[in-house]
């Protein structure tokens, strides 16, 4: 019974933590995009500095109606913003925010977390097929395309950890990490970032979306709490991708002083920071920029960190 209860207490604050964070780095984005540009934006909402602007913002999304084209096929359309959504949760059962301090560990966690991953990006191609309208099949189409580019320099940096550490366990390689990992695997730490930025579809990668172009690509025909359900589906991916960067190469709950569970917080929403940096800083890339930099690029790169990587651990064996 003691263990059941057990799980259950993990489990519910894994929840706890999931929807939380997500509209904290929601927050965080609408205030440092403001600020950044110079454009302070609604500060009413909830007294101090408009902080319960983004509930606000869900409260307007429960109220707008619900459409569905005519011509979409129903029962796809609306599934498909929560396969955006679940697989993400999902991950986050394996995530390792402190010693002790995780839902599940996986002998095959990095496996587990890349597979689970790839279904998230499912939910943006059947919302572009089903929507029965040609901006958001189009979105649909260059999501694919996005996701075969850059999932194979995602996984190749992600193995480079795991050969660094010995074991495919989440917890595993971040009590194997030490601090010389950090110039060791830099390289891989940018490629997977990089790589995790395309694959969620954020700025500069953001061409399946390409607002000035194909309106919202595959949300395009979406509205009120499904359209809310993308939007969290965004901000709960750039959490999880923010932790998977920190437990793999910046070494998650390590750290001086502080208790382990705040240092992986911290990285976590300092990761968040940036992802909103480079959003406000950088263009969108062309369909032929964003297809070079994978290939010719991040992937050459990643295979040079895991041929370090194997040097490396030739020479220290």
């Amino acid at each position: 019974m003691s263990e059941v209860l057990d799980v259950a207490v993990r489990l519910v604050v894994i929840v706890v933590v999931f929807l939380a964070l997500p509209l904290i780095v929601g927050q965080m984005e609408h205030k440092a995009m403001a600020h950044m540009q110079s454009r302070l934006g609604p500060m009413y909402a909830g007294g101090f500095h408009g902080w319960a602007q983004l509930i606000a913002d869900g409260v307007k999304f429960i109220q707008k109606e619900d459409v569905i084209p005519a011509a979409a096929d129903r029962r796809i359309f609306a599934i498909a913003p929560a396969v955006a959504l679940v697989p993400y949760l999902v991950v986050m059962i394996v995530i390792p925010i402190g010693p002790g301090l995780y839902g599940v560990d996986l002998d095959a966690g990095l496996f587990f977390v890349l597979a689970v991953m790839g279904v998230g990006v499912l939910g943006a191609i059947m919302a572009g097929w089903a929507s029965a309208n040609k901006y958001s099949v189009l979105g649909g189409m260059r999501a694919a395309a996005q996701l075969v580019s850059y999932e194979l320099p995602l996984v190749l940096a992600a193995s480079s950890v795991a050969m660094a550490a010995g074991t495919l366990s989440l917890r595993g390689i971040v009590e194997q990490w030490q601090w010389w990992w950090l110039p060791w695997q830099a390289i891989g730490g940018v490629v997977f970032f990089v790589a995790g930025l395309a694959e969620l579809r954020r700025p500069p990668f953001d061409m399946p979306i390409a607002e000035s172009e194909i309106i919202m690509g595959p949300m395009t025909e979406y509205t009120g709490i499904r359209f809310a359900l993308f939007m969290l589906a965004e901000y709960a991916g750039i959490v999880v991708m923010s932790a998977l960067t920190t437990v793999l190469f910046l070494g998650g709950w390590h750290g001086p002083l502080l208790p382990g569970p705040v240092w992986t917080l911290l990285k976590v929403l300092a990761l968040a920071f940036v992802v909103i940096w480079v959003r406000v800083s950088y263009p969108r890339l062309r369909e032929d920029q964003l297809q070079k930099l994978a290939w010719v690029g991040l992937v050459p790169l990643a295979l040079l960190q895991l041929t370090l990587t194997g040097v490396v651990k030739i020479i220290t064996a």
